[in-house]
Formats: structure tokens, C-alpha cells, sequence
């Protein structure tokens, strides 16, 4: 094979693995246990660094997560805002083939137009409607209302398709890298896809696609489509002759860097009272925690900006321990997940300390949520909470394991 052949190639996969290529779905009330929509996205990016803003510079209010080093919140990666109205996305990369048009990579940017101005799914789509051509845009955008919508949109430079997760046989509809109106057999993602296919589907059978399986189990999924393997289960008991496996065609690999779920709300209940639950850092080795828009700007100092670190503090914290979860060095190093590092038959791994912190963060949240669902809560009351919130994982990471 010629030289330049070969630097064509790396170049190639060098674009294919720093480009953003996420894992994400929209499911409706059908398919979850309490009736509330549920919009699900774990980001795979270059940008490792990751935080929550809230903001108030458009017709509404939203929580947004966002890159670090975006310390204007230009683009925004998903998010909820004050109507109920919740929105992230997955790149797409059959679409536009062909398309000369110089203007790309505007999903964040067009993301946070749609929280600053959209209240409904056919706010949604008027917007798309009416947004000027060519858009710069190669996505599928998952958005939940307050009303019970529920659905993705295939958008290109020039059109838009939605798939109606309402309507969808499973009550769910998952997307990757690749469109369903694209071109056939292009784009990333495949395995991945069939990765969530099967533990979507097993979950739908239990009843339990909930904001605690997602968040604890799919955006820390060890299954193995094309090896039907579930990782988790062999090095729980033991039953493993290595360290390390190949990350690569896993929901959740080196190049994961947050995860974010946004649970919707009933008829009744305050538009602003979505729950957004956030791994703001590499998921495997980040803790989840719930914010309300309602909440403003008093969430847990741990999800925020902090100038000295130029980060969040818990993302900060999350890329520490990942360092030993990848801890292969030269280029090539991605590929191999220390494994063990993260499940082991000992239960000290990262994963297995972090579920026994959340099962109280859950539990309170649970808790909390049955009573501001029946009554509105004060900024007070939720502030309060993040305090509680606060003190539990105080300390967390900076404890040295036996």
C-alpha cells in the first residue's frame, strides 16, 4: 500500500474518532413505568470537559450542558428549559453526502436556539421550518415537550423527517451515527445501535426503562452486540483471564465524555419540573445527579464552571480516575479499557462505589419528587436539596480505596 494511502486512512479514522458520534434515544410515556417522556443522550466527543449552565438570554430560561471552554454557552449539547420543552442530539454522518455547502457543525448552536425559543414539539418544527437554508446542520435531534411529544428529527442542510417515538411499535426510537433517510450503509454507529437495541429491549420487558436504568446501566453498558457478551457480569464473578477489553464498539468508550437524561413531566404537574439527571464527566467514573430548571442557578457547585480548574469540579474529578481506567499509553491507548479498574468480583471497582452512593441520591430524589410533583416546590426547597446533595458526595473522590 503507497504511503500517502495509508496517511489518507489515519487521517480518516483520526476524523471518525474525535468527531462527535453519540448514543441516544426519546421514549414516550408508553414505554416507561409512571407515563412521563424520556429523552436519553450519551455524548461521545473530543471536547473531554464538560459542565452545566443555566441561562436566561432568550425567551425562556434553560439548563444547558455545555464544553468548558465555551465560557460564552454559545453551543449547548442538550438541554431542558422553563415550558417543558427538552432537546439533545446525535451527529449523523449519511446525510448531506455530496452536499458542497461550507456551513456545518451548527447543532450546538441551533440546539440552544430551540431551548431559548421553543415551548412545544411544533414550536420545534417551525423553527426547522422556517430556519434559514443551507442550516449547517447533519443530526437527529431528540425533543420532549410538556403535552406527552415525544419524537427525533432527521435534519440535513435541507429537509427534516420525524420519527414519532408515540407511534413507534416499542414506545422508544434509537439513533446513532447514521440517519434512516440517508444514504444506505454509511455513517458509525452500527454496533453501538445494536448494543442499545438489545438492552432497551430487555429493559421494555421488565417495565423498567426508567431515569435509574438509564442513567446506572445503559450509559455504563458493558454489552457486547457482536460477541454476545455481557462484560459487567463476567468480571463481577471472575470469570475473566485479562484486565482489559476493546472498548471501542461499546455504548460507553474513551471518547464518552457526559451523559445526560431529561425525564418529562404528567398533565398537572409544573412545565419547569422536568428532571434533568447529568453525568457531567466520563460516565463510568462519574456520579449522577438530578437538576430543575426551577432550581435557577442554585445546583451543586460541582456541575459548574470553576475558574480556577477552567472546568467542573466533578468532571475534573471523573477524568482523574479514567486516566487509570485507560491506562495504556503511545496513541493507540484508547482502544484497551482497564475493566477491572471499574467492575471486579472484590466490588471495589469505580462503577460498583459509585452505584452505592447513588442508590441514596436516587432514593432522596424519589423522595423529594413525590411531593414536589403534588405541589410545586420553592427555589428554597430544591436549593436545599442540592445542599443535601452536596454534603453526600463531599469528599468522594478523594477517598483511597483499601
Amino acid at each position: 500500500m503507497k504511503k500517502t494511502t495509508l496517511i489518507l486512512l489515519a487521517a480518516i479514522f483520526a476524523i471518525v474518532y474525535t468527531s462527535d458520534a453519540c448514543t441516544t434515544a426519546v421514549i414516550s410515556g408508553k414505554a416507561t413505568p409512571d407515563g412521563r417522556s424520556i429523552i436519553w443522550k450519551l455524548r461521545d466527543t473530543d471536547n473531554l470537559e464538560n459542565s452545566i449552565r443555566y441561562f436566561t438570554d432568550g425567551k425562556y430560561p434553560y439548563l444547558g450542558l455545555i464544553n468548558s471552554k465555551d465560557t460564552k454557552g454559545e453551543n449547548v449539547w442538550a438541554g431542558s428549559n422553563s415550558m417543558g420543552f427538552a432537546i439533545m442530539n446525535s451527529a449523523s454522518y449519511n446525510v448531506n453526502v455530496g452536499d458542497t455547502t461550507s456551513l456545518k457543525d451548527m447543532e450546538g448552536v441551533f440546539m440552544k436556539l430551540a431551548l431559548q425559543t421553543c415551548a412545544s414539539l411544533a414550536d420545534f418544527e417551525q423553527l426547522l421550518n422556517t430556519y434559514p437554508r443551507p442550516r449547517g446542520l447533519a443530526a437527529h435531534f431528540g425533543v420532549i415537550d410538556a403535552h406527552g411529544g415525544a419524537a427525533f428529527y432527521e435534519v440535513n442542510n435541507q429537509t427534516w423527517t420525524k420519527f414519532d417515538a408515540n407511534e413507534a411499535p416499542e414506545g422508544y426510537v434509537i439513533r446513532t451515527n447514521y440517519s434512516e433517510t440517508g444514504t444506505p450503509d454509511e455513517g458509525y454507529g452500527f454496533i453501538r445501535r445494536q448494543n442499545a437495541e438489545k438492552i432497551f429491549a430487555d429493559a421494555s420487558k421488565q417495565n423498567s426503562i426508567d431515569t435509574q436504568t438509564i442513567m446506572q446501566q445503559f450509559s455504563r453498558c458493558f454489552y457486547h452486540s457482536v460477541f454476545g457478551l455481557d462484560y459487567r457480569t463476567e468480571y463481577e464473578t471472575g470469570n475473566y483471564k485479562t484486565d482489559f477489553i476493546a472498548s471501542d464498539d461499546l455504548i460507553t468508550r474513551h471518547s464518552s465524555v457526559s451523559s445526560i437524561v431529561v425525564q418529562g413531566i404528567k398533565k398537572g404537574e409544573s412545565p419547569d419540573m422536568n428532571t434533568v439527571w447529568v453525568q457531567v464527566g466520563f460516565p463510568e467514573t462519574c456520579l449522577s445527579l438530578p437538576l430543575w430548571v426551577l432550581g435557577e442557578d442554585s445546583f451543586p457547585d460541582v456541575l459548574k464552571y470553576n475558574e480556577t480548574l477552567k472546568n467542573s469540579p466533578l468532571n475534573t474529578n471523573a477524568l482523574k480516575w479514567k486516566k487509570n481506567v485507560y491506562p495504556v499509553g503511545r496513541s493507540d491507548g484508547y482502544h484497551y479499557l482497564k475493566i477491572s479498574e471499574l467492575i471486579n468480583p472484590e466490588k471495589t471497582g469505580y462503577v460498583q462505589r459509585i452505584e452505592q452512593i447513588e442508590k441514596d441520591i436516587f432514593a432522596q430524589t424519589e423522595e423529594m419528587l413525590a411531593e414536589w410533583r403534588k405541589k410545586t416546590p420553592d427555589i428554597q426547597s430544591i436549593t436545599s436539596f442540592y445542599n443535601k446533595l452536596d454534603k453526600l458526595i463531599e469528599g468522594f473522590y478523594e477517598e483511597e480505596l483499601d
